[in-house]
C-alpha cells in the first residue's frame, strides 16, 4: 500500500481544507493523459472516494487511488516538499526511503 510521509500528510491536509469541498475531500490520484513515454498520473482534488478507490489515511489526510494506480504504486511512498506557498509532490521507491527522513516505517 501506498506510504505516505508526514510532510505529504501535512500538505494534503493543508490542501484539503482550503478546498471547499464536502464531505471528505482528499488528494485523488489518477491515469492521466497518455504520452509517447507511457501514462502518466494526474493529482486533482476530490470531494470523497469513487466506489472503486483505494483510500490512504494518514491523520486525518485522504489520498485516493484510482484502481489502476492502486496496483502502481503499492510499493512507493509520496513524498511533499514546501516551497514558499507551493508544494511539490514525489513519489520515491520504498527501499530509497524519504527525502525528509520522516516515512513510516521506513
Amino acid at each position: 500500500m501506498l506510504t505516505i510521509t508526514d510532510n505529504a500528510a501535512e500538505a494534503v491536509r493543508q490542501i484539503s481544507a482550503g478546498s471547499g469541498l464536502e464531505p471528505d475531500p482528499g488528494l485523488r490520484i489518477s491515469v492521466g493523459s497518455p504520452t509517447e513515454q507511457g501514462s502518466t498520473l494526474e493529482l486533482s482534488l476530490a470531494a470523497e472516494p469513487l466506489p472503486t478507490d483505494q483510500t490512504v489515511d494518514q491523520d486525518g489526510a485522504h489520498v485516493y487511488l484510482e484502481e489502476p494506480v492502486a496496483a502502481v504504486l503499492d510499493d512507493k511512498i509520496l513524498d511533499a516538499q514546501f516551497d514558499g506557498t507551493q508544494v511539490r509532490f514525489a513519489l520515491l521507491d520504498a527501499t530509497a526511503g524519504s527525502t525528509n527522513g520522516n516515512a513510516p516505517g521506513v
